[in-house]
């Protein structure tokens, strides 16, 4: 096997961990003696081995003289567990092959460096592209400090998320409603309006077996989530977090009793301000937002420039009607040149479903 089909296997490891390493990186490692694997590991959870030191704890023969392949620069600090430098190094690893480096100011080049000084060979770039785009999420929170954040939507042909009724299950068949809920599974946190709220009485969990809970939040400028909903009524059990410019006491009360967790923040637009909320779940380690928002929320998400990636789940379908839903209201744009641009599509068939995923472009980041 090549040094690219090592680096294969050592991605389809990282992924086994999604939903379970935030808001650490996906690493996968695979050790290789004399052209045979002797072991296999990944980052299982978070807190728990790094995916090097698991590999390691599960060779088959010494690993003296073996050749790691590693999807992300090896740590070489001291943080929940040991650097895993020093137990590559220990264990008489001779060769190291890396997939990405690490922006991580605590790693970011020195973990190869101290490698090398060690006298191991360290090679980089093998699949770089790959390696990368697991870890978009890891990457883009190490770099700002705010959350990754995944506007996802489902619309007819003729881009309705509702009939003129207000009527919306289901627009996408199984196939693509499943699909959903693996990325409930992948990121930290779930983001709604209150209109989703008082409109659907969502419980927006996790509907796979064994899988985990997204953190639930909610944006409600007034603290308008009824006391009687769905997700009232079982924040006990699924960490609630309802971010509002209410600081009206009395008011905020029952929720905070029926265990929700209140989040005050400054208005903007009439609205509660998206990018504080964005810097204080950061400053929480939320990592990830999957946006599940109605019309009125996406278009502020993309007028406060946090939306990173856009998913627009397309139905054979046509609903019609002049008042009918779309995914994105607010005020729109005034002209063409001033849309939010979206770029490098993904186009998959999901069942009878099409999926398109596509990165948004900002001509101004704010700072």
């Amino acid at each position: 096997m090549t040094d690219e089909e090592y680096m294969k296997v050592a991605l389809e490891l990282a992924k086994r961990g999604e939903g379970a390493v935030n808001p650490n990186p996906l690493v996968g490692a695979v050790i290789v003696k004399e052209g045979k694997i002797i072991g296999e590991g990944w980052h299982e959870r978070y807190g728990g081995l790094h995916a090097e030191r698991n590999a390691l704890a599960n060779c088959s023969e010494d690993p003296t003289g073996a050749t790691i392949y590693v999807t992300l620069e090896p740590c070489c600090h001291y943080g929940k567990t040991p650097p895993c430098t020093e137990a590559i190094i220990e264990n008489g690893i001779k060769r190291v092959v890396v997939g990405s480096g690490d922006p991580n100011p605590l790693v970011a080049g020195k973990g190869i460096q101290i490698l090398r000084d060690a006298g191991i060979t360290v090679d980089t770039g093998v699949l770089k592209e790959a390696c990368d785009n697991i870890n978009e999420v890891f990457f883009h929170y190490i770099k700002t400090g705010r959350p990754y954040v995944v506007m996802k939507y489902a619309m007819t042909m003729d881009g309705k998320i509702a009939t003129v009724t207000g009527a919306s299950k289901w627009i996408t068949a199984e196939a693509a409603r499943e699909n959903v809920q693996k990325d409930r599974n992948r990121y930290t946190a779930i983001m709604a309006g209150v209109g989703t709220v008082l409109a659907d009485d969502p419980m927006l969990t996790c509907r796979i077996c064994g899988g985990r809970n997204p953190i639930r939040i909610i944006c409600d400028t007034e603290l308008r989530t009824p006391l009687f909903s769905n997700l009232v009524k079982t924040a006990g059990e699924v960490r609630t977090i309802l971010a509002s410019s209410c600081v009206d006491e009395e008011k905020r009360k029952p929720y905070l009793e029926a265990g929700c967790e209140i989040i005050t923040l400054p208005k903007k637009d009439g609205h509660i301000d998206l990018e504080c909320l964005m810097k204080e779940l950061g400053e929480q380690k939320i990592d990830s937002i999957l946006l599940e928002g109605g019309g009125t929320l996406n278009f502020s998400a993309l007028e406060s420039k946090i939306v990173q990636r856009v998913q627009t789940y397309i139905a054979p379908k046509i609903f019609g009607g002049a008042e009918a839903k779309s995914p994105v209201e607010g005020k729109g744009v005034a002209q063409p040149k001033d849309s939010f641009r979206l770029i490098h599509p993904v186009i998959r068939q999901i069942g009878e479903d099409i999926l398109v995923e596509s990165e948004v472009e900002y001509s101004c980041l704010p700072e």
